[in-house]
């Protein structure tokens, strides 16, 4: 997933000539960073800054690079065209065509609420991401736990996006978020990835979809922080539960140290922990672990 010192694309405001070519492929056109900075960066909003580069290893590496320098503020959004390095969670590379998705990083720094509930970030841009697509691609978009963007097709669950968040600094977080959006079945790293294309969505046009997914990352950050972090209080963790396609299923956490345990998922608790119910009864919380969603017998 689900960042500019170390990018290879030309970090101007309009990006460079992507390696096959600006409009090598009509069915993939570039982003329009004018228009998307003049749709988001505005006076009493909360994105300060819209950067789009051509081509770059990871986002989130450059961005957390920015803000070790002190060459980012917070609402700092930095976008590629192409990614070739880009990772997700456990060190997972994450690569796809030039333009074929949305590969980007923000920067936050909720320097006011309480460290232990930082882990919600994650959580969060994934609700926010989610209920974007759904309204705007117009595809029903479930969460797996704790980052992953579900979609079905065929009538399977496949990822079309991911969601990655790194410490940046003592006072911030970045996080990185990759969406699949005209990816053709023979580009697919793995069978079981999608893209909103595959999904039959009629909305495949990345400047649309990009905007709608930042004001509603807007939207849920700020109302997050005007809660004290609070979960609750700001209905993330029943937004979170209610679109969380983990719950309810048996699972398979694979643990830190070669361990695994398996259960029901139960419930998101006030940490953002999924919690298994196992076959001894006890309900044991998960913070970090890869999530594998057993099939009923």
């Amino acid at each position: 997933m689900t960042t500019p010192p170390g990018a290879e694309g030309n970090p101007s405001n309009e990006p460079g000539e992507p390696r096959s070519g600006r409009w090598s492929d009509l069915g993939r056109p570039p982003l329009n960073a004018t228009a998307l900075r003049r749709a988001l960066v505005r006076d009493g909003g909360f994105w300060t800054d819209v950067e789009l580069v051509s081509r770059t290893g990871s986002t989130n590496t450059d961005l957390v690079a920015l803000a070790a320098d002190g060459k980012a503020e917070e609402g700092a959004v930095l976008v590629a065209e192409e990614q070739d390095a880009g990772r997700g969670r456990l060190e997972r590379q994450w690569t796809a065509p030039a333009r074929s998705g949305l590969f980007f990083s923000v920067l936050l720094k909720p320097a006011e609420i309480p460290v232990e509930r930082w882990g919600w970030l994650p959580l969060l841009a994934g609700v926010a991401t989610a209920t974007a697509l759904s309204r705007t691609a117009g595809v029903d978009t479930a969460l797996k736990w704790p980052n992953d963007l579900l979609l079905t097709v065929g009538g399977e669950e496949r990822k079309v996006g991911g969601i990655l968040a790194e410490r940046a600094g003592n006072d911030g977080v970045v996080i990185g978020i990759g969406i699949n959006v005209t990816l053709r079945e023979d580009e697919l790293p793995v069978p079981t990835a999608t893209s909103l294309a595959l999904a039959g969505s009629p909305v495949t046009d990345r400047d649309p979809l990009l905007r709608t997914v930042l004001r509603s990352l807007e939207r849920w950050y700020v109302d997050w922080r005007a809660a004290g972090g609070d979960p609750a209080a700001s209905r993330l963790q029943e937004t979170y539960a209610a679109g969380c396609a983990t719950l309810g299923r048996t699972v398979r956490a694979e643990l830190p140290g070669d361990r695994s345990l398996v259960g029901e998922a139960v419930a998101v608790d006030g940490d953002g922990r999924l919690v298994l119910a196992t076959e001894d009864g006890v309900q044991q919380p998960i913070g970090a672990g890869d999530i594998v969603h057993l099939r009923a017998e």
